[in-house]
């Protein structure tokens, strides 16, 4: 068998703007056939409109939310102080920036979304694998968003009516007024990713600086109750800075890593709307690392006045809201922690995975089908679970999350960068029998890298409280480092493949 069959239909004549941005003319045939539909299609350069605001909102709008607050509180609450705290986020998202900027530079020059950009690494067919991992774990995010949603509805509401809401009879280990919470925020979640992609971008506008006030509130109120801000920063670490904290902090660091190791892959699907590389550049420059530690910062600032008013850290600030007797702050909380949950639940875990099931099967399922599935799917992993306890939440589901999915983010780097100089042939990558479709749809050399990058990354690590145990105990000392293994390992390896078997399929 060859790499290549033989091609199915001519050519489709692509264009460059003289700023680097690529389209198919508008008066030329479009790509067609069953690996493609008009969801997954380029991006008219016309069409792609979006500017460093809107791409700097996107990142506060999905940074300023309940997950993001208790990544740092749960660092709080597992022994760290506010400065160890937010040293490992800002450190981390310093990082994860790195291959944001890399992967995103696909969207505004070719309009397209992630599992097209995967195509041109993986095979036509072979990039079903990295979406369906990153649509699975999207999965995942957005049941966990969407039970801390519920569980903000369940707890304010508690405060408002009364018993008869909060003790209610129990089904599963919660009441039914809990799972009425959880049904009722996701109903209105589908209600508003079935509007489209527009309908979120001008939500995220606003829904950035609303939640960023409402922890500001937070702040202030929690430096009232513990009697100004000394509190709040005289909390110890109970790690020092000796060998406990660094045993605590390469794990950590992997876990906030591995939070936004999603988008790092997925981020086209964004990007593809860039005005300019200029704009996804800046706007993802200025709205990840900065955003994400300020909010650090005013996570760890109020889980640490909790800790000295109450005598425990409460990390969940859902629970920790709640114990407010006020009836207008209760409900200012409430409103705040839903906006906050929509923004980013919406844009980073209902986006990606409804054009990666389209992917799948572009003539059957459509953007607003595949976020139905994403959304049906995320109950059925139950979120609950994942995220009962901070040491489970950060070290295990974004520890494994961040090793597998930066085995695919060192591929896709390694093609496009390395292999590729950023040159993609737009038509070929829908169309079966082009340079892309390899070996029946598949490039051997991408799943052999994603395989062995993903075994080393994941294999050592603890899956509780998921499982028990580790599946393969000798690999315990990679676990640690899981994101890192995974990327340097999958990038170094499709490069030797690639070379060693002379393939690179470049555009002429």
């Amino acid at each position: 068998m060859t790499d290549t069959a033989p091609t199915a239909s001519p050519p489709i004549a692509q264009v460059t703007l003289p700023d680097g941005r690529v389209e198919i003319p508008a008066e030329a045939p479009q790509p067609s056939g069953r690996f493609a539909n008009e969801d997954l299609l380029p991006v008219p350069v016309a069409g792609r409109t979006w500017t460093t605001y809107n791409f700097s909102a996107l990142w506060v709008g999905m940074a300023h939310n309940t997950a993001s607050w208790t990544l740092a509180s749960g660092l709080i609450a597992v022994g760290m102080d506010w400065k160890q705290a937010v040293f490992t986020i800002a450190l981390a998202n310093l990082v994860v920036l790195v291959p944001m900027l890399l992967t995103g530079h696909a969207g505004p020059k070719y309009g397209i979304p992630f599992p097209v950009f995967a195509r041109a690494s993986f095979g036509i067919r072979g990039a079903n694998l990295p979406a369906v991992v990153r649509a699975l774990v999207a999965c995942g995010w957005f049941g966990i968003q969407t039970w801390i949603g519920g569980e903000a509805i369940y707890f304010l509401a508690g405060k408002l009516i009364g018993g008869s809401w909060s003790n209610a009879s129990h089904i599963g280990g919660y009441a039914w007024t809990m799972w009425l919470s959880f049904a009722l925020f996701w109903v209105l979640q589908v209600a508003i990713i079935v509007r489209g992609m527009e309908t979120i971008r001008r939500f995220e506008n606003w829904a950035a600086p609303f939640v960023l006030v409402g922890a500001f509130v937070m702040l202030w109120w929690m430096s009232v109750k513990a009697g100004g801000v000394g509190p709040l920063f005289d909390q110890p670490s109970r790690l020092g800075w000796g060998g406990d904290f660094w045993k605590l902090f390469w794990p950590s660091l992997m876990g906030m890593i591995g939070f936004w190791s999603t988008l790092s892959l997925n981020i086209p699907d964004f990007t593809r709307y860039g005005r300019s590389q200029r704009a996804q550049t800046r706007g993802q420059a200025l709205g990840l690392p900065t955003t994400m530690t300020l909010f650090a910062f005013l996570s760890v600032l109020v889980t640490s006045g909790s800790q000295a008013v109450y005598g425990k850290p409460i990390w969940d600030p859902v629970q920790l809201a709640a114990k407010t007797d006020n009836v207008v702050g209760l409900l200012y909380a409430l409103v705040t922690v839903l906006v906050a949950t929509l923004s980013v639940n919406i844009a980073a875990n209902l986006v990606s995975p409804a054009f990666d099931f389209s992917n799948i099967a572009p003539r059957k399922i459509s953007f607003r089908t595949g976020a139905l599935i994403t959304a049906v799917l995320a109950v059925l992993i139950f979120p609950w679970r994942l995220y009962s306890d901070p040491q489970g939440y950060i070290f295990t589901w974004l520890g494994l999350v961040g090793g597998l999915l930066g085995t695919v983010a060192g591929i896709l780097i390694a093609d496009y960068w390395l292999v590729r100089h950023t040159r993609l042939d737009l038509a070929d990558l829908y169309r079966e029998g082009g340079r892309y479709w390899y070996a029946g749809g598949w490039n051997w050399r991408a799943v052999a890298a994603f395989v062995v990058g993903g075994v080393l990354a994941i294999g050592g690590a603890d899956f509780h409280p998921l499982i028990d145990g580790r599946p393969i105990p000798f690999l315990k000392p990679l676990a640690d480092y899981g994101w890192a293994v995974g990327l340097g390992t999958s990038l170094v390896l499709y490069l030797a493949l690639t070379a060693a078997t002379g393939r690179k399929d470049q555009p002429a």
